[in-house]
C-alpha cells in the first residue's frame, strides 16, 4: 500500500510516520516543507495543480494529512489549517489516484461542552476560537469533498514531543524549573481545566487503523475520560519525585500570562483577550470514543501516567 504523508515533520506526524513505517506492507512517501522530507511542498501556498501532477506521479492509495498549525493568528490559521486542506481535496478530485484521505481534525472544533457530558461525533459544533474554526472548516471541506475520506478528531494529544507551549508542556516546564531551583511550592494557574488527554502513539496506531477501514465521516480519537489539569499535575509530581506543594493560583478562567493553558505572548504587547479558555473549549470536554471502537477496531492503550512519564523524561533533560 502506498501512503503519502503530509505533515510528518509534525508533532502527530512523527508518530504516524514510525507507525506506518513499522508496517511491511506500506511505502511510505513524507511531502511537506522541511529539507528532510520527500518531496518538498508548502500547501499552504502549492498550487492544487502541482499537487496533482504529483499526487499522479507517485500514485498512492492512502494520503494522511497531519499537517497544520496550532498558533497564529486567524489569518495565518486559515492559511494552514483550511486552505491548505482546500489544496488536498481538489488536488485529489483531479488526480486519477483515487485515494482514500485521512484528516487529522481536533476535538477544539466542538467547542465548549456540557461538564460530565460525552461529546459524540453528531454533536452540533461551536469552535469557541479562531484554531477550532479553521480545523472545522477543514473537516466540511473533506465531508463535502465527495472523496473516500475519514476525519480523526483528536481530543488532546500527549506523550513524547509534547510541545513546551501546551498545557502539558508548559506544567512539566514550569516543574522542572522549580526542583532547580529548590523551589518547595508551585503555584500555577488554569488547573481547574478538564481535558480528554490521549497518548499520540494511540493517535498514531488511530490513523494507521483508519488508513485500512472502510469508514467514512468523523471519527473522535480520546481516552473516552476527563482529566482535571490539577489531577495531572499531582501524578507528574509524583512521577518526576517533586515533594513541594502544588498551589492552583485563584485566578478567574481567562487568557491570564500565569495560565498553564495559555500561550507565552510578548512582553512588550497586552495579552489578546478574545476567548475565555486558549482553546476555546471552556472548562471540560470529553470525548465519545464509541466510534472509534466499532469503526476502526480501536481502544486507547497508553494511560495518561505512562505519557506523563514520557513528557518529564524530555523535561528533565533539558538544559
Amino acid at each position: 500500500m502506498r501512503v503519502l504523508l503530509i505533515g510528518a515533520n509534525g508533532y502527530i506526524g512523527r508518530f504516524v510516520a514510525d507507525r506506518l513505517l513499522a508496517d511491511p506492507a506500506v511505502q511510505l512517501t513524507a511531502l511537506g516543507r522541511g529539507d528532510d522530507a520527500d518531496v518538498r511542498f508548502d500547501l499552504a501556498t502549492g498550487s492544487p495543480g502541482a499537487l496533482t501532477r504529483f499526487l499522479d506521479a507517485v500514485h498512492p492509495g492512502v494520503v494522511v494529512n497531519c499537517a497544520g498549525a496550532t498558533r497564529g493568528g486567524a489569518r495565518e490559521l486559515t492559511r494552514h489549517n483550511t486552505v491548505s486542506v482546500a489544496t488536498v481535496c481538489e488536488a485529489l478530485r483531479r488526480s486519477g489516484c483515487g485515494a482514500r484521505l485521512v484528516q487529522i481534525g481536533c476535538g477544539s472544533e466542538y467547542g465548549p461542552s456540557q461538564p460530565g457530558s460525552s461529546t459524540a461525533e453528531d454533536a452540533v459544533p461551536r469552535p469557541g476560537g479562531p484554531y477550532g474554526v479553521s480545523k472545522l472548516a477543514a473537516t466540511e471541506l473533506v465531508l463535502g469533498s465527495g472523496l473516500d475520506a475519514v476525519v480523526l478528531r483528536v481530543f488532546s494529544p500527549a506523550g513524547p514531543g509534547t510541545p513546551a507551549g501546551s498545557p502539558l508542556g508548559r506544567l512539566a516546564e514550569a516543574m522542572r524549573r522549580a526542583m532547580q531551583s529548590g523551589d518547595g511550592e508551585l503555584k500555577l494557574g488554569g488547573l481547574g481545566v478538564q481535558r480528554d488527554f490521549v497518548d499520540v502513539r494511540d493517535v498514531a496506531r488511530a490513523v494507521h487503523a483508519a488508513s485500512l477501514s472502510a469508514a467514512q465521516g468523523v471519527i473522535n480519537i480520546g481516552s473516552g475520560r476527563a482529566v482535571r489539569l490539577r489531577d495531572a499535575a499531582a501524578v507528574l509530581a509524583r512521577v518526576a519525585g517533586y515533594g513541594g506543594a502544588l498551589h492552583e493560583l485563584d485566578t478567574p478562567p481567562g487568557p491570564l500570562r500565569g495560565a498553564i493553558g495559555h500561550p507565552r505572548t510578548d512582553p512588550d504587547h497586552a495579552s489578546p483577550v478574545a476567548f475565555p479558555y486558549p482553546d476555546g473549549c471552556g472548562s471540560w470536554q470529553q470525548a465519545d470514543v464509541r466510534t472509534a471502537r466499532d469503526r476502526l477496531g480501536w481502544r486507547p492503550r497508553i494511560n495518561l501516567e505512562e505519557s506523563l512519564a514520557d513528557i518529564w523524561m524530555e523535561a528533565a533533560c533539558r538544559i
